[in-house]
């Protein structure tokens, strides 16, 4: 669905995007990740026709964006970061005009637009005032208005920007359900809507690609290999955690009291479990927790990008 070879854009003497190279395959859902100025929305406008490149290809649906604009356009639904919406228009109303501007036949505009405002929950405040919605539902007019023309793809900036938790989750789900009929390039900040949405990642840095894999298999290749948490009662916790780092596979341990308790969090490569409990036992700690966290996309992204967290 979507190929892109060597895309480059620059401002000046300014690299937005320097040679990045991708494959979307159809009914992928993937999340387009990256700190702030990495070169994403740069990216994305090139792929929705918005923006020339300086230099290099891509394709939508077979189609080259630049030397067949048109084309392409019509296979793809494009959500801003910010949806520039008409605040003196009633939903019904804009969703109509957009249908038209987009090239949907006259017979089926009342049917898209019910289908839309069926799919992104609209149906109840179709006929009110755009400028009289809440910030989620003006968010479900831009992916409405994404959809009207039924593209193969659509590309989304930030679609959860500025919502609360239970609009993220809702808007979530809606992302979730689409895959069935579209193929979606999604970025956002918030990395575990990705870790629950997105079956691929692509993580994008000063401009260029630094990771592209499966959510688990990026966690997987993390060098920190996660996190082991031990919450222990014993009498002297700078020793044991002295005892605690000189077990193999252990990078660093951190420590806290709790009522009379005390909870290591013990960062790992590997999964030195056994030998910690082994160590419990020969200590003759009392324990009430052992437990792995397993690395987080979080993580990951923190340690391509050098962002702190």
């Amino acid at each position: 669905m979507i190929k892109v070879q060597g895309l480059c854009k620059r401002y000046g003497g300014v690299t937005a995007v320097d040679d990045v190279s991708f494959e979307v395959a159809k009914g992928e859902i993937v999340g387009f990740l990256g700190p702030n100025g990495a070169g994403k929305s740069t990216t994305m406008k090139m792929l929705s026709c918005y923006l020339p490149p300086t230099s290099g290809k891509a394709e939508i649906a077979g189609f080259d964006v630049f030397k067949e604009s048109l084309r392409a356009r019509e296979h793809i639904g494009y959500m801003p970061e910010n949806v520039p919406l008409p605040l003196d228009l009633r939903v019904v109303e804009y969703l109509r005009f957009r249908a038209a501007l987009k090239g949907v036949p006259g017979r089926r505009v009342k049917e898209r637009v019910a289908d839309v405002c069926d799919l992104c929950g609209l149906l109840d405040v179709q006929r009110k005032l755009i400028g009289a919605l809440s910030k989620g539902y003006r968010q479900r007019v831009g992916l409405a208005d994404a959809m009207i023309n039924e593209p193969d793809l659509l590309i989304l900036d930030e679609p959860t920007i500025g919502l609360d938790p239970n609009q993220i989750r809702q808007v979530r789900e809606l992302i979730k359900n689409l895959r069935r009929h579209h193929t979606i390039l999604i970025s956002t900040h918030i990395l575990p809507e990705v870790e629950m949405t997105c079956s691929r990642v692509i993580i994008i840095n000063k401009g260029r690609i630094e990771a592209m894999d499966t959510p688990e298999n990026l966690r997987s290749r993390l060098s920190a290999g996660g996190e082991v948490r031990l919450e222990a009662k014993l009498a002297d916790p700078k020793a044991a955690t002295a005892k605690i780092k000189a077990l193999e596979g252990v990078r660093g341990v951190s420590s806290h009291q709790v009522d009379g308790w005390t909870r290591f969090a013990i960062e790992t490569d590997g999964d030195p479990r056994e030998r910690v409990y082994n160590l419990t036992v020969e200590e003759k700690w009392a324990v009430r927790e052992l437990s792995r966290r397993n690395a987080t996309l979080e993580q990951v992204f923190t340690e391509i990008t050098g962002e702190e967290g």
